[in-house]
């Protein structure tokens, strides 16, 4: 810390404190800092920003974190993945995408889980930072991006991929459209009562789904009740307990959305266990059109999210970002895959 600073009475001065001073974001004051021109810092921020940026920085002291620079200088050719569960046929499908495209650029990737539990992203995040990644990719964000927030001040490159938060660079599906083409393929169909397995509340995946299907029925006139939306796991078991407790509750709609294929088959098996037959009783939609769609019993209308893709991209955006380049975040178009188990209703 400068002796001004220190004259002023500040404590170390971060990042996070210029942002909050300044009323800009953490990811913007980091690009503005790293920047070698004043080109490249006013591909961030309108001159006048980066001006009262660089001031503030002078004038309180701020110094980089010197294991960032290093990082910066001294590459390593490796790549940190962080995903929830690598078991998920999803991030899994996501990650093939990460290493091919990382292959083809000569690099190496590792990755780990981090369970979505804050605790443990922190703690692996930090082990990734020791193996001296050259960036890192989170296919763990959440909403509340307090933690990509501090990170940011380390001054390593990273990429969000499949879920976004923040103003934080992310490579995601469109997953507002694709909820609201789940709502008008519905719609079509005759269904006016639907219930939304919504996954996590946590995950931009989840509300951004959810969001998409509810738009599209006010626009059409109906109102999807907020009780009729209910969050569980994105996995089997959490779209079965999902279904069990809007079933208890008494309420019988005339479709289900979950927002993953695996949450819709727990759905599905629920819905049989209480004598509910789909498409005649019950439509159902799932998200992600995993190979397992289309073979079930009832093959399930799903939306096609392309994620091989979407780690390919991921790793294409953290390498454009890790040589300086100006880079932004990026959304795949989804496509719905109508099928069997949300036919229209039986006149």
């Amino acid at each position: 810390m400068s002796e001004r600073a220190k004259v002023l009475g500040h404590g170390p001065v971060t990042l996070r404190t210029l942002a909050s001073d300044l009323a800009v974001s953490v990811s913007t004051v980091s690009r503005v800092l790293r920047a070698q021109s004043a080109e490249e810092a006013e591909r961030w921020a309108s001159p006048e920003t980066v001006e009262r940026i660089r001031r503030s920085a002078l004038e309180r002291g701020y110094r980089a974190n010197p294991i960032a620079a290093s990082l910066r200088t001294s590459r390593s050719g490796l790549v940190g993945v962080l995903v929830p569960r690598l078991q998920d046929f999803v991030l899994a499908t996501i990650y093939e995408g990460i290493e091919d495209a990382a292959t083809e650029a000569g690099l190496s990737t590792f990755v780990t889980n981090s369970f979505d539990d804050p605790a443990s992203q922190a703690a692996k995040s930090e082990m990734m930072l020791q193996r001296r990644v050259d960036g890192l990719i989170f296919g763990d964000a959440h909403l509340d991006h307090s933690f990509l927030d501090e990170f940011a001040e380390r001054g390593v490159p990273f990429v969000l991929v499949s879920r976004h938060a923040g103003d934080h660079i992310a490579v995601t599906c469109d997953d507002v459209v694709g909820g609201r083409l789940v709502g008008e393929h519905l719609l079509h169909g005759g269904r006016t009562r639907p219930v939304v397995l919504a996954g996590l509340p946590f995950a931009s995946t989840a509300q951004d789904r959810t969001r998409g299907l509810v738009e599209a029925y006010e626009h059409a006139g109906h109102r999807v009740d907020p009780s009729h939306v209910v969050y569980s796991g994105f996995d089997a078991a959490g779209g079965r307990a999902g279904m069990e407790q809007v079933l208890a509750s008494g309420y019988l709609p005339d479709a289900v959305f979950a927002t993953n294929d695996f949450a819709a088959i727990g759905a599905l098996g629920a819905l049989r266990d209480h004598g509910l037959r789909v498409p005649d009783d019950v439509a159902i939609v799932g998200y992600n059109d995993t190979p397992l769609a289309a073979e079930i019993a009832t093959p399930l209308t799903t939306v096609r999210s392309p994620m091989h893709e979407l780690g390919r991209t991921a790793l294409d955006t953290l390498r454009h970002l890790m040589n300086g380049d100006d880079v932004s975040s990026v959304q795949l178009a989804p496509t719905l895959i109508a099928r069997a188990s949300s036919l229209p209703r039986p006149s």
